[in-house]
């Protein structure tokens, strides 16, 4: 299991970006959460299989809203477990 901190750039706030992280990381069986940043950047934090989180990266840019991602940082954490879903925060 893996667990990856992304920042996500782009025109990723006021279209409905964090919906759309939720709703592919749940199809997938991902969990963690998602936030937007007062940077207007978008901060996930997610745990699963390392195959899957690739999964889902190549969804995240290649879906509908994928188009208004200009840059993706990741960075690998120890994988805790701690998360039972894939929430959004406010």
């Amino acid at each position: 299991m893996k667990r990856y901190h992304l920042l996500i750039g782009g025109f990723v706030q006021g279209v409905g970006f964090r919906w759309y992280c939720q709703k592919i990381a749940k199809k997938l069986g991902l969990v963690g959460w998602v936030k937007n940043l007062s940077d207007g950047n978008v901060e996930i934090l997610v745990e699963g299989e390392d195959s899957t989180i690739k999964d889902f990266l190549s969804q995240l840019k290649s879906g509908y809203l994928g188009r208004n991602i200009s840059n993706i940082e990741i960075f690998e954490e120890k994988y805790s477990g701690e998360f039972n879903d894939f929430d959004i925060k406010f």
